[in-house]
C-alpha cells in the first residue's frame, strides 16, 4: 500500500547528486519532492503549492540568503530549511536572520534531514500559544490570534510564524519577564539546535518590523524579555 503523501517538498541546490539522494530518501518518507538546481529556477516555480523549502546556501548565481530574503521582503512565509556546508554559529545566525526556519549542516544524515522538516512542518502548523482572547490590543497595535495577523497604527506588519509566536509568547502575559530558556521551550518546542542567540536574532527582527512599537519588547539583562506595556 502507498505511503500518504505528507508535504510538498522543493529542493534546491545546485549539486544535482545531492538533489538526487534527497529526493529519493524524501520521497520514501512520503513527502511529494520537487527540485531547482538555482535560486533563480526555484523563484519561478513560487508559489506552487509546497509546504517546505529545503535551500542550499552556496550556489552559482543568487545565494539562497539571497533568496530567503526576497521571499520574506514579498512577504511569502513558507518555511525554509538551510542546507549547508558553512556551519559556523555566524552563518547560523545570517541564516535565522534573513527568515530561515531551520539550519542543517553538511554533511548531514537523511535521518537527521527528516527529523528537521518533519519539526518545522509541526511547529509552523501547531496552533498559537493558547489564550482566552481572540485579540490582543495595546494602543494602535492589535495582534488577532485567529486571523495570525498583526497590524500597527492600521498597517498590516508581515510576520512569520515564528516571530508570530514570539509576539504573541511576549504580549499574552504582558510585564512577565521570559527567560531565554523559556521561550526556546514555548516558541521552538522540538526544533533541535536552536540556541539563545537564536532567541536574540529573531528578537531584534520582530522589533525592526514593529517600527515605532520596537520598545514594546525589552530586555532585562541577566533575566529575559519581556513585554513592556508603558511603552504604549
Amino acid at each position: 500500500m502507498p505511503k500518504k503523501i505528507l508535504e510538498k517538498i522543493l529542493i534546491v541546490d545546485d549539486d544535482r547528486s545531492i538533489c538526487e539522494i534527497l529526493e529519493f530518501n524524501l520521497k520514501n518518507e512520503g513527502f511529494d519532492v520537487e527540485c531547482a538546481y538555482s535560486a533563480e529556477e526555484a523563484l519561478r516555480r513560487l508559489p506552487g503549492g509546497f509546504s517546505l523549502i529545503l535551500l542550499d546556501i552556496m550556489m552559482g548565481g543568487m545565494s539562497g540568503y539571497k533568496m530567503a530574503e526576497i521571499l520574506r521582503t514579498r512577504g511569502n512565509l513558507i518555511p525554509i530549511v538551510f542546507l549547508t556546508a558553512k556551519d559556523t554559529e555566524n552563518d547560523m545566525l545570517t541564516g535565522f536572520s534573513v527568515g530561515g526556519d531551520d539550519y542543517i549542516s553538511k554533511p548531514f544524515s537523511i535521518k537527521e534531514v527528516v527529523a528537521r522538516i518533519k519539526a518545522v512542518i509541526k511547529r509552523i502548523n501547531s496552533s498559537a500559544p493558547a489564550t482566552v482572547q481572540q485579540k490582543l490590543i495595546f494602543g494602535d497595535m492589535l495582534i488577532d490570534l485567529e486571523a495570525k495577523e498583526v497590524t500597527v497604527k492600521g498597517e498590516q506588519i508581515v510576520l512569520t510564524k515564528t516571530e508570530f509566536d514570539l509576539l504573541v509568547l511576549l504580549a499574552g502575559n504582558p510585564e512577565k519577564i521570559r527567560s531565554r530558556e523559556d521561550i526556546i521551550d514555548k516558541v521552538w518546542r522540538e526544533s533541535p539546535n536552536v540556541t539563545e542567540r537564536t532567541v536574540d536574532v529573531h528578537v531584534t527582527r520582530l522589533r525592526k518590523k514593529l517600527g515605532s512599537y520596537a520598545s514594546v519588547i525589552i530586555n532585562r539583562s541577566g533575566f529575559g524579555y519581556r513585554f513592556n506595556t508603558s511603552e504604549l
